[in-house]
């Protein structure tokens, strides 16, 4: 997978992708992240990729230019499936969401800035929009960070254990149940014996109870869309 991520900071992206699963992933040649400086495709000696909005209002716009400039040139060297914008009112990322992006080949990602970005970049350029959460962030580049470890961690050969996805909370409509390691006994606080039993039939079952009780707990609205 190649995924191409356009900001006007891509030293925000260096800590959430020189660790852990994402870097696991880069190291394994599993995917491929590309930042692009959305300021290195302008015209303007000032290097300005926004300007105020017509018809007045406070905050700034991102310019369509720029944006158009940028995505051109990539288009030009590869295929996408989908060039998505990270927006607050974009589809809200949800486990199924992140399963189907992850069969992509190719993705673009860009960051939102300012007021937000020229309406005709939403209509003309952008084929998905997507959010993190019902908020507001200062700038698109930490749900995009988001996005990109949802979807990486997903990729085949990244993680460690196969079976560990498709365990995830949210795969089967559900939270994740308990879970418990070493020691056995912290304090008087003990593991549930059955986890102790050996009876995987037993345990399965006993995870699915606990996960059925946990979403009806907690999100009980899941439970409606089965």
């Amino acid at each position: 997978m190649r995924i191409d991520i356009i900001t006007i900071f891509p030293q925000m992206f260096e800590g959430p992708f020189s660790h852990s699963i994402v870097k696991r992933a880069v190291d394994k040649k599993r995917v491929e992240i590309f930042l692009h400086d959305l300021r290195d495709h302008t015209t303007d000696k000032h290097r300005s990729v926004d300007d105020y909005a017509y018809g007045g209002g406070a905050g700034m716009v991102m310019m369509i230019e720029p944006v158009d400039r940028c995505i051109s040139i990539l288009k030009a060297k590869h295929n996408y499936d989908d060039v998505i914008y990270l927006s607050p009112d974009g589809n809200l990322l949800n486990q199924p969401m992140a399963n189907r992006l992850s069969l992509s080949k190719n993705l673009i990602l860009l960051c939102g800035h300012y007021k937000g970005i020229d309406e005709r970049i939403r209509k003309q350029l952008i084929t998905k929009e997507v959010s993190i959460g019902n908020y507001v962030l200062s700038g698109g580049e930490l749900a995009a960070a988001v996005l990109t470890d949802c979807i990486v961690r997903l990729l085949p050969g990244v993680l460690s254990d196969e079976t560990s996805a498709l365990s995830d909370s949210f795969q089967n409509n559900l939270v994740s149940p308990p879970v418990y390691t070493r020691p056995r006994n912290y304090k008087g606080y003990e593991v549930p014996e059955i986890l102790l039993s050996g009876n995987d039939k037993k345990i399965d079952e006993w995870r699915h109870e606990q996960a059925v009780k946990r979403t009806e707990e907690r999100r009980p609205g899941m439970l409606k869309d089965q």
